[in-house]
């Protein structure tokens, strides 16, 4: 254990490291999601600088899951999943641009809609 690390954190980072690839993958989605909820709430109180960093929180999130990709596994699939991650980077950003949380409904689907994928896919395992 990182004598720095509080025992919170400690299991936090442990649970993350001891994760499998595909709880991780839906932790990152839930991780997401969970930031553009704060980001709407941070938006409705008035407060457009959090607004604006969650956005970009959520963009981190997504494009770390783009780039994550790997085309060698399933080149159709990567591909499809790469555009759908970049029309949320792309909304995400107009957010933040337009101070405005019209554009994140249509991200919160694709990224709910993914996340009930992973899910699925992890009762099949």
């Amino acid at each position: 254990m990182n004598p720095g690390l509080t025992a919170a954190e400690a299991y936090k980072a442990a649970r993350f490291e001891n994760a499998p690839p595909l709880k991780l993958v839906q932790m990152l989605y839930e991780g997401a999601l969970r930031f553009m909820d704060q980001a709407e709430a941070h938006h409705a109180a008035g407060e457009f600088a959090r607004f604006g960093d969650r956005c970009m929180r959520a963009y981190a999130v997504v494009t770390e899951l783009r780039l994550a990709l790997d085309r060698n596994q399933a080149p159709e699939l990567a591909d499809n999943l790469a555009q759908l991650y970049l029309f949320a980077e792309s909304e995400l950003s107009r957010a933040v641009r337009s101070d405005s949380v019209e554009p994140l409904p249509p991200v919160r689907d694709v990224l709910l809609t993914l996340l009930d994928g992973w899910k699925k896919l992890e009762v099949q395992a």
